[in-house]
């Protein structure tokens, strides 16, 4: 299922399974970046085969079939989704990539009914344009949900659907 294309036609976000094969840079990468400055009990990425799950909707962003960034939601409660393993490709960065790719989560999360979205994110320096972005986008700093506690490495996040068009 396509969710978004860009108006050129080379840039798809698609809904597809974790698993695909091509996807095995970004996945590594991903880590990589998790783990560069966080401390292990503070990583909150799910395990790539975690986010195969009938309640975790799963994007690729492709340009010309080359997958570079990916993200997903996974429901963690009644119209309520959280924001999980989004990663775009450093080299394809400064591109507006991941912009697209957070607007793209955010109208399939409207469409499918959520109300809420929200997100851990790191603290640390290296997470500063990613918490730049999502507040662009109309993300909000919260109070931890969920399972999450307090932790000096996550920033906490939301975005209310039902208040925006």
């Amino acid at each position: 299922m396509v969710v978004a294309e860009h108006e050129a036609g080379d840039l798809v976000l698609a809904l597809e399974s974790p698993m695909s094969e091509d996807l095995e840079l970004l996945f590594l990468r991903h880590t990589q970046d998790m783990h560069a400055d966080t401390p292990p009990e503070s990583i909150h990425m799910m395990p790539r085969a975690d986010l195969d799950h009938p309640d975790i909707a799963f994007f690729t962003l492709r340009e010309a079939g080359r997958a570079l960034g990916m993200g997903a939601i996974k429901r963690i409660g009644p119209g309520h989704g959280e924001v999980k393993s989004m990663h775009v490709l450093s080299e394809t960065r400064g591109r507006g990539l991941a912009r697209l790719l957070v607007e793209g989560m955010i109208g399939h999360a409207r469409e499918a009914g959520y109300a809420r979205l929200s997100l851990e994110t790191g603290s640390q320096p290296m997470f500063l344009a990613a918490r730049k972005l999502y507040e662009r986008a109309g993300f909000l700093e919260c109070a931890p949900f969920g399972s999450y506690r307090l932790d000096p490495n996550s920033v906490y996040m939301t975005l209310d659907l039902s208040a925006r068009d």
